[in-house]
């Protein structure tokens, strides 16, 4: 929960299992994709996956696995170095990541998908900027903790008459 009592992102999402879904779902449809496959060599491992679970579980409000296990940031940080991403890889992987949110079955309400895109736009275009050959980076940081933005999630008030104009 978050400090004014709402769920985390990753609470909201279903946790490391739905996580876990949606990295499957993403980098299934990445190994079929001709342009971002070769980025991971035409196939993405399950070390692959299991890494970048924890770094979204961590990121959405989970547990800091990626931290504790994996390197946190500067780790993060160092598989992007030198990719090149161009603008169309980042859009290309935003476009396959939304699919994958659907193929996973993660929450479809809108306050939920806009962080969710909210944080793969910022991502993603970090990563894109941190790619470029010679880019001057930051290379300490912590991982970003990301939230609800300006929508937090939507709960009816159970007392509530839906038809009652505000």
């Amino acid at each position: 929960m978050t400090e004014n009592g709402d769920p985390t992102l990753y609470e909201w999402a279903g946790g490391s299992g739905a996580l876990r879904r949606l990295m499957d779902a993403f980098y299934d449809r990445v190994e079929q994709d001709d342009l971002l496959a070769p980025l991971f060599g035409g196939t993405v491992g399950e070390h692959h996956r299991v890494t970048v679970t924890a770094w979204w579980g961590e990121v959405f409000g989970g547990p800091d696995e990626y931290t504790r296990s994996h390197g946190g940031y500067p780790a993060m940080l160092a598989h992007h170095i030198d990719l090149g991403i161009t603008p169309e890889m980042q859009f290309r992987f935003t476009s396959l990541m939304r699919l994958a949110a659907d193929d996973a079955g993660l929450p479809a309400d809108p306050e939920f998908r806009a962080a969710l895109v909210g944080y793969l736009e910022w991502g993603t275009r970090l990563a894109m900027s941190n790619s470029r050959p010679g880019a001057a980076v930051v290379r300490q940081a912590p991982v970003p903790r990301w939230g609800w933005g300006v929508a937090p999630p939507y709960r009816p008030d159970p007392g509530a008459d839906a038809d009652q104009a505000e």
